[in-house]
């Protein structure tokens, strides 16, 4: 018999995570402790979605990739789960907002796991204007091989800035992961 739920996946931060700034190759940006799928958690057919917000300010016009990864509990990015294109940020962004949002389906388990989904990146141009991405930017992309279900599964938001600068900085306010079986 099969049990069937909808849950929240923790563990679960409680405050904002830290402004990571000056790097420029794929970085895990989260607040920790980062949520973590269980092994065995999921099941043909389970529904995932994963929601992110923060902030985000520059110098000049950097360019700036944002994504949802998945790696093991020690938090080594293994894969992405979605990826933005690469954009251009608005020069002198102070504190922009942005949200993060990926919807999917576990369509195999296993070591050879995959997920298909798709999602958005709402960007802040200003304080109060926002631009929409899709995510991930091709159809190719929106299919996740080697997700191994049979192991624990760290989920978090990933961040490339095209030029280091303490003044590009990104900030995770909050992470959440749903599990619907």
């Amino acid at each position: 018999m099969d049990f069937h739920y909808t849950a929240p996946i923790g563990p679960y931060h409680d405050a904002s995570g830290s402004a990571f700034n000056t790097f420029t190759t794929k970085k895990s940006v989260d607040p920790l402790p980062v949520p973590v799928i269980p092994a065995r958690t999921l099941f043909r057919g389970s529904q995932i979605s994963l929601r992110a917000n923060g902030e985000y300010s520059t110098t000049g016009t950097p360019t700036l990739t944002w994504g949802f990864w998945f790696g093991t509990a020690t938090l080594t990015i293994t894969g992405d789960i979605a990826l933005s294109s690469v954009i251009t940020t608005p020069s002198g962004s102070a504190a922009f907002p942005w949200i993060l949002y990926w919807e999917g389906i576990c369509n195999l388990t296993g070591t050879a796991g995959t997920l298909l989904g798709q999602g958005y990146l709402m960007q802040g141009t200003s304080l109060t204007a926002m631009s929409l991405f899709p995510i991930p930017i091709t159809q190719a992309l929106r299919t996740v091989s080697s997700f191994d279900t049979t192991i624990d599964r760290a989920i978090g938001v990933s961040a490339t800035w095209g030029t280091s600068s303490a003044s590009n900085s990104i900030t995770v306010n909050n992470l959440r992961v749903g599990i619907r079986n």
